[in-house]
């Protein structure tokens, strides 16, 4: 327990440090908002990784979805890599940042108001944007509290108050500039880690073989290539996962302030080889649970009996990893999750200061002001994600799922659309992101899972602008 307390808190430490020296380089709001735009190929490209992966996945996903589907869980590691990370890279990646240039924007919002000619839009997105992100927020928190409520056997709240309180630190000291240099580093501990991680699981389970036969023994489905959920709910949860990067705000945000196109081609290898390895043994890791998992050995999973699929990772990390290096697994999601989370405030609250007070409030704001604002904005962003994962009114996977589905719902049609065609108008984006959302919303409502009524919005959004901007213009 001194052990992990002395690496924590000189992993502490050394955040803190970099929040000052990006205190100290953070002059304007273009500085810590996108690191002055002028962000190389690897800390894009890990910046990007860092910002997809975090507590949720590690923690929500690969717990529950590996606990249900067994090895065809890794399907959704292999299409969030070529599809989620690889194809966005390639598909968009470079398109974004030549907008940003062209129409002189640092944020969604912003670009859909220039492309689209229209000021509601940008009011919406910013409405969305902001709503939306603070479950996604929370979702991440509760995934953290719960690793450090099994590492270190402290109550829930106390967990989720010290990382909220340490989170704000990091984010109103220094920004992106804080952000991007600190996130080669998470990306390096999250590699080695996961690595250290695969190989400690292959080795308690007897070797990937004997894993293997284990797991047909429990339920030969686990084993097969579509689990026993069955493929519409393995499919939607693929799709939601590997689609909505396309249009999530904390992800664009990297192509925004990367330094220029011809950095997007680097950035995207070693982005999509950073994803497969992460991605890759999370979903392993998580599709194995079942062999470690009971209520004689690992009691502090279950309650009242029944299983509770937010703790089956953070006990198989402290179960199953040696002693000695599980303190390296605890870094591990606090890197992906702080990466993750300083993405969520710092694109929430450009929508509050940048998009919404000094778009329509006070359009002559200093720069200096904004700044400030952003900071304060920030830290109360922090507190309602905070607040929502105190009451901890769902799982993970389906925080997470209507949080993905309703951003992924309103932006994929207008913002993919917007980029990749001339032929789209207001009348066409305005309804997709409009239908999209509100399909999403009803669905979930009406008692669909998270996963499939946001696959489902998303959906609807990619095909409403065309076929509406065409109505329009005939």
């Amino acid at each position: 327990m001194d052990f992990k307390i002395i690496i924590l808190a000189l992993y502490a430490l050394m955040i803190i440090i970099v929040g000052i020296r990006g205190l100290r380089a953070t002059k304007t709001f273009n500085d810590f908002f996108l690191g002055g735009g002028n962000v190389g190929p690897w800390m894009s490209a890990f910046s990007y990784g860092t910002a997809y992966f975090s507590a949720v996945l590690f923690i929500g996903f690969a717990g529950n979805i590996g606990w249900n589907f067994g090895f065809s869980a890794l399907w959704v590691a292999f299409f969030n890599a070529f599809i989620g990370v690889l194809l966005v890279w390639w598909l968009i990646g470079a398109k974004v940042k030549e907008a940003a240039s062209t129409y002189k924007v640092s944020t969604m919002p912003e670009f859909l108001k220039k492309r689209y000619n229209s000021d509601s839009i940008k009011l919406l997105s910013s409405i969305v944007i902001f709503v939306f992100m603070i479950p996604y927020c929370a979702a991440v928190f509760m995934g953290l509290s719960y690793l450090f409520t099994s590492n270190f056997e402290i109550e829930y709240w106390h967990a989720l108050a010290a990382m909220g309180l340490f989170t704000a630190l990091y984010m109103v000291m220094g920004g992106y500039k804080s952000m991007a240099l600190i996130d080669m580093i998470f990306g390096m501990i999250m590699v080695v880690s996961v690595i250290i991680l695969f190989f400690s699981t292959a080795k308690a389970g007897g070797g990937v073989s004997q894993i293997a036969a284990d797991l047909e023994n429990i339920k030969p489905q686990l084993t097969q290539a579509i689990g026993p959920p069955g493929w519409w709910p393995l499919l939607s949860i693929v799709l939601l996962t590997s689609l909505a990067p396309f249009a999530m705000p904390q992800l664009m945000q990297k192509f925004f302030a990367i330094k220029d196109s011809r950095t997007v081609k680097r950035g995207m290898v070693a982005s999509t080889i950073f994803a497969i390895i992460i991605g890759g043994v999370a979903y392993f890791i998580g599709s194995t649970s079942q062999l470690f998992i009971n209520p004689e050995d690992t009691p502090d999973a279950y309650e009242n009996g029944a299983l509770v699929v937010d703790r089956i990772m953070p006990e198989i990390l402290a179960n199953v990893v040696p002693t000695s290096i599980n303190v390296i697994i605890l870094l591990l999601v606090l890197s992906a999750s702080m990466s993750t989370l300083a993405a969520l405030v710092l694109v929430s609250s450009s929508t509050i200061v940048k998009d919404f007070y000094g778009g329509y409030i006070n359009k002559d704001v200093s720069d200096k002001k904004l700044t400030l604002l952003m900071r304060v904005v920030s830290a109360l962003f922090i507190f309602l994600s905070i607040t929502l994962a105190y009451l901890n009114i769902d799982h993970i996977v389906a925080i997470l799922g209507i949080s993905w589905g309703a951003l992924g719902s309103f932006f994929l049609g207008p913002f993919v659309w917007g980029l990749l065609s001339k032929k789209v108008n207001k009348q066409g984006a305005i309804v997709s992101g409009v239908c999209g959302l509100g399909t999403c919303l009803f669905l979930y409502a009406t008692g669909l899972p998270s996963p499939q009524a946001g696959t489902i919005g998303m959906l609807t959004s990619l095909a409403l602008n065309p076929v509406f901007s065409f109505i329009t213009k005939r």
